[in-house]
């Protein structure tokens, strides 16, 4: 582990993280990986902090950082004890970009429907013609 005594505590937990359970984590092919709040919290000797060690933890820069998705987090309802585990789900890089590509075809998808609606005269003037028109003429109700 890098020791810098100008890393601010929270990145100091991150670091530990990374290198103590995320990086052994994918270097044996693992999808998921575990780290208990207390066990950080003792082995960093940081003395009282344990809200630090949780928000460090389930931080988006953490999980941004590292490729994770965090997929549980287990312990009392407060969430700042030793008891809490987070489990974290090692996504790999094309599996972040595909979530994007995702969003970005549902964002084309939505502007093309857009452009039909205001050929309609918008969305709620076709609602209201279709229920008007959902039996059609002639047919019972």
């Amino acid at each position: 582990m890098k020791n810098t005594t100008a890393s601010k505590p929270s990145d100091l937990v991150r670091e530990y993280a990374v290198e103590t359970y995320v990086s052994p984590a994918r270097r044996r092919r693992e999808r998921t990986v575990s780290v208990n709040v207390g066990t950080v919290h003792k082995a960093l000797q940081l003395g009282n902090r344990v809200p630090l060690v949780c928000s460090a933890l389930e931080s988006q820069k953490f999980l941004n950082e590292n490729g994770l998705r965090l997929v549980s987090k287990v312990g009392p309802p407060s969430g700042q004890s030793t008891t809490v585990t987070y489990t974290y789900e090692l996504v790999t890089k094309e599996n972040k970009d595909q979530g994007v590509d995702r969003q970005d075809a549902w964002n084309r998808l939505r502007g093309a429907l857009k452009d039909v609606f205001a050929e309609l005269g918008g969305g709620e003037n076709y609602l209201r013609n279709e229920r008007a028109n959902f039996y059609g003429p002639g047919k019972d109700r």
